[in-house]
């Protein structure tokens, strides 16, 4: 099988995921250069976001009716992304750019008026995916201190598959935002240990909740955005003073990160990047047994077969219960015999090997030889000779 034809699923493809479900409303996997107060306190607070420009005021017609009004505003060409300003920003304020890190005070609504996503200080970089796609280019249609209505088809929100356990497919969203503060986004090579640890991590969560969506291309770019931030190095080039315990921390998220970005990249045929990808999780961690396995398989696949078995086998040396590891070492074989299934791969069981797990091949059982032609044409022979006998003896007497 050659590179470049795709890898077959395995258990190990799908990232990890905490405990948590990953509900992600967009204002809980935003990334925050300081916390001041929990996303549950947000998201749980009673607080009116707009006292003097409640959203009932504005939002009586139907959604329908909101995308055909006249006195609304395009933001797409499409229009399906459409803002109407309620209270305009100061004559010369600012609109944001791309890269640049916005604060914004945000309510959200479905068309029956169900408010699903609600933050007063929703912080983001704009261009970096941290939130959907719709709060992105109303932001960088907006100025500082500006307070508008945002109606956003779904394709710009939560799309086909809406978003548990609050949003449904296809759903279009109203959104109130006040544009409350630009300004650049901060180096995080120049933040605290414990900042980057935090801001990769919820880098690496929006992967996961793309990569469960089947969203394999911008699962990819979170965790490469995560890996930029996850490191102890300094603008400079040099290593931060670390406390004890944050270098094994911060390797233990990058580890987290490539091997979810090497499964990424597996599912979207990336196989050499894949490889390279499994290759810095072993630098890292020589004993990961999910690189192990996707770095034996990918080397199988390129036909690379001795490297593959050694590490394949290593594999199975420190999980010697996991199936899919036994399944791959058979095709491996297979591969290397030609094609021919002569010989099946076994493990021998690990109680009688201790530490030396390694394979062994049998050879196929071979049929019981068949009975010869000229066996049963001599045995013919004789049974004739013996009728005749008989009836000449018989004829006799």
């Amino acid at each position: 099988m050659l590179l470049s034809q795709r890898c077959h699923d395995f258990n190990w493809e799908i990232p990890c995921v905490e405990e948590r479900k990953l509900k992600t409303p967009s204002f809980v996997k935003t990334v925050r250069f300081s916390e001041t107060e929990s996303v549950e306190d947000r998201e749980n607070s009673e607080e009116v976001l707009f006292p003097d420009h409640e959203m009932v005021q504005w939002t009586s017609s139907s959604f329908e009716e909101l995308f055909l009004a006249e006195d609304w505003e395009n933001i797409t060409d499409d229009r399906l992304l459409r803002k109407k300003v309620l209270v305009p920003g100061p004559q010369q304020a600012e609109h944001p750019a791309w890269g640049q890190e916005v604060t914004v005070k945000m309510q959200g609504v479905l068309e029956d008026r169900t408010v699903v996503e609600k933050d007063p200080k929703l912080v983001f970089v704009i261009g970096e995916g941290d939130v959907n796609q719709a709060l992105e280019e109303c932001a960088i249609a907006m100025q500082q201190d500006e307070i508008a209505l945002l109606l956003a088809d779904s394709q710009y929100t939560y799309g086909l598959l809406g978003r548990e356990t609050d949003i449904p497919a296809w759903a279009p969203l109203l959104y109130q935002l006040q544009l409350l503060d630009i300004r650049e986004k901060p180096d995080p090579l120049i933040l605290p240990i414990s900042d980057r640890m935090r801001i990769g991590n919820q880098k690496r969560e929006r992967g996961n909740f793309h990569f469960q969506r089947e969203e394999y291309s911008m699962a990819a770019r979170a965790y490469w955005m995560a890996l930029d931030v996850l490191t102890t190095h300094t603008r400079d080039g040099s290593s931060d003073v670390l406390l004890e315990g944050e270098e094994e921390e911060v390797q233990d998220y990058r580890v987290k990160c490539l091997n979810n970005l090497a499964a990424a990249q597996l599912k979207l045929e990336q196989y050499d990047d894949a490889l390279h990808t499994s290759r810095d999780v072993l630098s890292l961690d020589p004993q990961n047994v999910k690189a192990l396995f996707r770095t034996g398989k990918l080397l199988s696949d390129k036909s690379e077969y001795q490297e593959a078995m050694e590490i394949l086998k290593k594999a199975l040396k420190l999980e010697p219960s996991t199936k899919a590891i036994h399944v791959e070492l058979s095709k491996l074989v297979k591969r290397q015999s030609g094609g021919k299934d002569t010989q099946k791969w076994q493990a021998k069981p690990a109680q009688l090997l201790g530490d030396n797990i390694a394979p062994f091949l049998t050879p196929s059982k071979k049929k019981p030889p068949g009975i010869s032609w000229t066996f049963l044409l001599g045995a013919l022979v004789v049974a004739l000779g013996s009728l005749v006998t008989s009836v000449v003896l018989t004829a006799r007497n």
